[in-house]
């Protein structure tokens, strides 16, 4: 039986087959008219929305081809390309901008035209940060002229928004906003609809995602998406836990080299073999100090405590803050 591995009564948004039912099928549009709406806060009024395909190539048939997540326009006739991005790529940022062109170009009519363009929103959905800022999960990014810092060209808007530094709880949340990604970041968690979210439009949004109410090819399309969405977890995870690892060996190894030379200096008074002892010491001293900071470092990225922190890996408060 196909949902015999899923145990939760909503689906994960992060996966594939869960946000294209979402927010890029006919039926459901309304969920993705309320949450653009409620992303604009009033800098655009969407109505309506019309989906376009979401499979493009270039201008020549053996150019480079972009497939979209969510691809589709309003009734003024500007763009919306939505994407999820579950880990970050190297050049993202390049990626981004390169489907853009894909709209821009995409407007461009038959015959004589003046280049006139409506206006293009790209917007990321992140499971992962790409802005240095601590806490403000909310990017807006336009063409603008550095001496003045003005706004060169308007119609080009790039919005991500870094999931893991949005930690509102329930009773935080304040704007229709708030409960959108409360809702996008929290669904596959809960087991009921909480009392928060009471907004016609989370009706409809619960009601889709409740994997009870699918069909079996639903069904099935799901438990393959939340399959490859675990194996990609599993595997991050995996690269993050050799990259720790590597980094402890680094530490160590310097650090043994680096006590090994302090203990020729202090041998020089004391003998060279307690010199090498305390080196060997001082080096694994030093590894292990180095995985704590990267563990701490790990740990406020996703804003647990201080206090929790300081307690679970021994490091002190005062140098967990200026990490």
């Amino acid at each position: 039986m196909c949902s015999e591995g899923i145990i939760e009564r909503y689906v994960n948004f992060y996966t594939d087959f869960a946000f294209k039912k979402l927010f890029g099928t006919e039926i459901n549009k309304d969920l993705l008219v309320s949450f653009l709406n409620a992303l604009l806060s009033g800098k655009e009024v969407i109505e309506d929305i019309t989906y376009l395909n979401t499979e493009h190539l270039g201008s020549q048939e053996y150019d480079r081809r972009a497939v979209f997540d969510v691809y589709c326009k309003n009734e003024k006739g500007e763009y919306f390309l939505v994407e999820m991005q579950k880990g970050e790529q190297q050049f993202f940022k390049d990626r981004s901008i390169f489907y853009s062109t894909f709209a821009i170009r995409e407007q461009a009519p038959r015959g004589v035209w003046d280049y006139e363009l409506k206006g293009i929103y790209t917007i990321g959905i992140l499971n992962f940060c790409i802005f240095p800022d601590e806490y403000d999960f909310y990017h807006e990014v336009k063409l603008v002229e550095l001496a003045t810092k003005e706004v060169f060209y308007d119609k080009l808007t790039f919005i991500y928004l870094e999931m893991p530094k949005f930690t509102k709880a329930e009773t935080e949340l304040e704007t229709l906003f708030d409960k959108w990604l409360y809702a996008i970041r929290n669904l596959a968690s809960l087991m009921n609809r909480p009392p928060a979210l009471q907004e016609k439009v989370f009706t409809h949004l619960f009601e889709a995602a409740e994997i009870a109410k699918f069909d079996r090819k639903e069904r099935c399309e799901y438990e393959e998406s939340l399959k490859n969405y675990r194996d990609w977890f599993s595997v991050m995870k995996t690269a993050e836990t050799k990259g720790h690892a590597k980094g402890l060996a680094e530490g160590r190894a310097e650090g043994c080299a680096e006590g090994r030379a302090e203990g020729r200096a202090e041998g020089r008074a004391e003998g060279m073999e307690i010199g090498f002892a305390q080196g060997e010491a001082s080096g694994v001293e030093k590894g292990e100090r180095q995985k704590a900071i990267a563990v701490a470092r790990a740990l406020k990225q996703q804003h647990i405590a201080v206090s929790v922190i300081a307690q679970s890996i021994g490091l002190p408060e005062e140098e967990i803050e200026h990490l």
